[in-house]
């Protein structure tokens, strides 16, 4: 795991989050469910990229160009986010997918992996935006020991190497803590590299 605090300024924040209201205005947020139960999950959520992270009961977990209420495509993904992954993921192709989490009152996330994309070599990269998300971070075990630590306003978070498949949540979201978001809350953004590269 490589963590780097406050890498993002107020100011670099306020631009990116900018960005984002873009996104969401034409790929809106909706509330994904579970695999097979049905049951809806407590986080709302979109996408930007040529691909899109997305779950229902009865399709499951998986990636696809459109979003699952408007049919349209993904918009693309703010560069921004594009020049950060460049300088910071150490990985030669660009991301395909920058899934958007909004996490608002009680949401959360469970203990999970990002295994979903067909590529492991290329790390996960995360940018948290509004209120601080305690994150938990285990091993590639479900059953190995989690350590937990705060995720502040503009912090970006790199899974790559031996953590790639880590397992990983967030416990809650501590309101209050940033006044990025009128509206408060905290929106994730993790950008991803679904498909291998191409040989060249």
């Amino acid at each position: 795991m490589n963590y780097f605090p406050q890498a993002l300024d107020f100011a670099a924040q306020a631009a990116l989050l900018a960005e984002l209201r873009r996104v969401i205005a034409e790929a809106p947020l909706f509330t994904p469910t579970m695999p097979r139960s049905g049951k809806p999950m407590s986080v709302r959520m979109t996408n930007c990229g040529p691909l899109g992270w997305v779950t229902d009961k009865e399709r499951g977990y998986r990636y696809q160009a459109t979003h699952p209420e408007t049919g349209k495509p993904w918009p693309p993904i703010p560069p921004m986010l594009l020049d950060l992954w460049d300088a910071i993921a150490r990985y030669p192709a660009p991301p395909e997918a920058c899934l958007v989490n909004y996490y608002a009152g009680p949401a959360k996330m469970g203990l999970h992996q990002d295994r979903d994309e067909e590529d492991f070599a290329a790390p996960v990269l995360s940018v948290s935006l509004g209120d601080t998300g305690v994150f938990r971070l285990g091993g590639p075990s479900r059953k190995d020991p989690t350590q937990k630590f705060e995720l502040r306003s503009g912090d970006v978070l790199v899974l790559g190497g031996d953590d790639r498949l880590a397992h990983h949540g967030i416990d809650r979201i501590v309101s209050g803590t940033s006044a990025l978001l009128p509206e408060g809350g905290r929106f994730n953004l993790t950008l991803r590299r679904v498909t291998k590269p191409a040989r060249s």
